[in-house]
């Protein structure tokens, strides 16, 4: 698989951890940044991993913060994405599974590196399972996205 990833200051570490395990896996990484330990703003990063993931160019996303919650925000208001915050096993593969999940988001500040990858790995390995009632579901927040996605946003 083509893997999107990006992080901020915030999860450069563990990306640079976890890139050459995803690769040792046999999946290519396309890599969005960003590269240092210096203040960036995770929209900036969550953005173009999500749009290569939502046009097609790359199968699935991997998105690194500080906790994970902002880029999993971010990730969210991108039509077609599906992304799952994650620090444990059990929800790597349930959110597959169940989900469908195509974006990951992780916390550095959250998870250790040996627990990142082998969330990575479960994550990557589990099928959706296509259940009825997960398709359903599934269909629904498509519904949802479309209804939203056609009305201009309140102002804050």
């Amino acid at each position: 698989m083509k893997i999107a990833i990006g992080a901020d200051h915030g999860g450069y570490r563990l990306k640079e951890v976890v890139v050459p395990f995803i690769q040792s896996l046999g999946h290519e990484i396309l890599d969005v940044g960003c590269d240092c330990e210096q203040s960036v703003d995770y929209p900036d990063y969550a953005l173009p991993a999500c749009e290569l993931v939502a046009q097609g160019k790359a199968d699935r996303g991997i998105l690194i913060c500080g906790t994970g919650i902002g880029m999993s925000i971010a990730a969210n208001k991108v039509a077609g994405i599906r992304c799952a915050l994650v620090h444990d096993l059990f929800s790597a593969q349930a959110t597959r599974d169940h989900n469908d999940t195509n974006v990951l988001a992780l916390g550095e500040r959250v998870v250790g590196p040996g627990v990142a990858q082998e969330i990575i790995r479960v994550w990557l390995e589990t099928p959706f399972s296509n259940g009825e009632r997960h398709v359903g579901r599934l269909n629904k927040v498509k519904q949802i996205e479309a209804k939203y996605a056609a009305q201009p946003a309140r102002a804050e």
